[in-house]
């Protein structure tokens, strides 16, 4: 492969990026490709000791998405973070999202009994005392209080183990790139 072909399967896959962030990436492998004709190798010696252009893009974009993440912790720049790291292999897929998936499905679940929960104490809190319910009106306004403030703590538990399961992601995205990164640096 040619250095220009390279070049342009790296641009290719680095479409998305901020312009500032993919001619730094460019210009530092056009670096290894004038360091690497001033040692006397070809274009496609050097190429073949960079690696795959476009999964050298997928692992960059990975970790811009990771960076995103991590400077600010939004549902998109999440979402942005995970599907990058979809992004990196198909054995990764094959084997992350169908523990992801299932994770997030239980996840999902609980958010929905959590939401369920909220709205059955509001229900208890709002209609309760109308209905003469045993132990008297105060009982069936205590009630739905308790369910509410249980829902909204079991909300804040959901949402502690939802951001421990983001975080765990986020840390296999970051041994799987440790383990690629000495030979990106190997060229």
């Amino acid at each position: 492969m040619t250095r220009a072909e390279f070049i342009t399967r790296l641009r290719r896959g680095l479409a998305g990026l901020p312009v500032t962030a993919i001619a730094d990436i460019v210009a530092d492998h056009e670096a290894h490709f004038a360091d690497g004709q001033a040692a006397g190798r070809t274009e496609a010696e050097v190429a073949a000791a960079l690696g795959d252009p476009d999964r050298l893009a997928r692992e960059m974009r990975a970790e811009a998405g990771l960076k995103s993440w991590e400077e600010k912790k939004t549902p998109s720049n999440a979402m942005g973070a995970i599907i990058a790291l979809i992004g990196l292999g198909a054995l990764d897929v094959m084997f992350l999202l169908p523990l992801l998936m299932g994770v997030l499905g239980v996840l999902f679940g609980f958010l929905v009994a959590v939401v369920t929960m909220f709205v059955a104490g509001g229900f208890v809190f709002a209609a309760g005392p109308l209905t003469a319910p045993p132990g008297g009106p105060i009982t069936a306004f205590l009630a739905g209080l308790g369910l509410m403030g249980l829902a909204t703590s079991f909300g804040a538990l959901l949402t502690l183990v939802t951001i421990g399961v983001f975080n765990a992601v986020v840390w296999y995205a970051r041994l799987h790139y440790r383990l690629l990164k000495p030979a990106i640096e190997q060229a």
